[in-house]
C-alpha cells in the first residue's frame, strides 16, 4: 500500500505544476505573431467584407473590424443581404499570424445563401489563410472549396 500512497502524493504535488505549465503555454499560443508591422497597421480598423454569393452584381458589402486586445488581433464582422433573397455571412475569431502577403485566421465563418443547400447554414470552424495577391485590394480566404456543397466560396476582406 505504501507505493500507492507515494504515487498519490507525487501526483498531487506534480498535477498543479503541470496544469500551470499547460495554462501558460496555452496563453502564449494565443498571441498574434506579427511578421510585418505594415500589414498589421493595414489590418487594424474597419473593413468591407464580402462573400461573392451575397455581393455579386449587387455591390452590397458587409463590414468587419480588426481590433487589438492584449497581444491578439481579433476579427469580427458580417454581411447581410439586402435583396429579397435572405442571406448572411458572419466571421468571428482571432488572427494568429500577420505576414507580408496576408494573415492567418482561427475562428468561425458561417453563411447562409438561399441558392446553396436551400439556405441551410454552412459553418466552417478552424484555421484559414487570407492572402492579397497581385494588385488586389483585398485579402481572400484561400480555403475556397466549400465544406457544405460543391461551390467555391470567395470570402474577401478589403483594405
Amino acid at each position: 500500500m505504501k507505493p500507492f500512497a507515494n504515487l498519490l502524493v507525487l501526483v498531487l504535488l506534480v498535477a498543479p505544476l503541470l496544469y500551470l505549465a499547460i495554462s501558460c503555454a496555452s496563453a502564449a499560443d494565443l498571441k498574434t505573431i506579427v511578421k510585418d508591422a505594415n500589414v498589421q497597421r493595414k489590418l487594424l480598423g474597419r473593413h468591407m467584407l464580402s462573400l461573392q454569393w451575397l455581393h455579386f452584381g449587387k455591390n452590397q458589402y458587409g463590414s468587419a473590424s480588426v481590433t487589438r486586445t492584449d497581444n491578439q488581433l481579433l476579427l469580427a464582422g458580417e454581411q447581410v443581404s439586402k435583396e429579397g433573397d435572405p442571406g448572411y455571412l458572419k466571421i468571428n475569431g482571432r488572427i494568429t499570424e500577420v505576414n507580408s502577403s496576408g494573415f492567418k485566421f482561427h475562428g468561425k465563418i458561417v453563411y447562409s445563401v438561399k441558392s446553396i443547400k436551400d439556405g441551410k447554414e454552412c459553418v466552417r470552424d478552424g484555421d484559414y489563410t487570407f492572402l492579397a495577391k497581385g494588385a488586389r485590394k483585398y485579402w481572400r480566404m484561400q480555403e475556397m472549396e466549400s465544406s457544405c456543397s460543391e461551390v467555391t466560396d470567395y470570402v474577401d476582406l478589403y483594405f
